[in-house]
């Protein structure tokens, strides 16, 4: 396991779309473990594949003390609205206000190809929507109302 550099926003690998993985041998297996160990080193709520320079439709949550594992994740539903600030580790020192979905249903597979189905509401839901955002190439600041923060 390694930790991983975290890009940041400048980056034309943020503005990428993800392909979808197909193959969920070591080489998936190694890059979840990776970016566990980077989600935790950076004390942060989530981590897509793209942050650390890689596009693949991946994508790692960690909220209430239990980690998600989501490859190749659909939102298949969303309903409700939250508003509430938001920040990223792609985006140091800045913060903004997001309009989010309060409850998603989405539909993953975890590391060894096995479709589950994950009912997220409030921030889990404001983070799976995040981090699924990063997978299409879009960034927080791109829907906040305003960012601040260190310039």
């Amino acid at each position: 396991m390694a930790i991983r550099n975290i890009i940041q926003v400048g980056d034309p690998t943020l503005r990428k779309k993800s392909f979808d993985v197909t193959d969920f041998g070591q080489k998936t297996w190694q890059l979840l473990d990776d970016m566990k160990d980077t989600l935790i080193k950076a004390n942060g709520a989530g981590l897509a594949a793209p942050q650390i320079g890689v596009l693949r439709r991946v994508f790692i949550v960690y909220v209430d003390d239990k980690f998600y594992e989501c490859i190749n994740p659909v939102i298949l539903s969303e309903s409700g609205l939250q508003r509430g600030e938001e920040g990223c580790l792609s985006v140091k020192g800045k913060y903004g206000v997001v309009v989010r979905p309060n409850k998603v249903k989405v539909k993953a597979f975890d590391r060894y190809g096995k479709p589950f189905i994950v009912n997220a509401e409030g921030f889990l839901a404001r983070a799976f929507c995040h981090e699924n955002d990063h997978l299409n190439g879009v960034i927080y600041t791109d829907k906040a109302e305003f960012v601040e923060g260190e310039n």
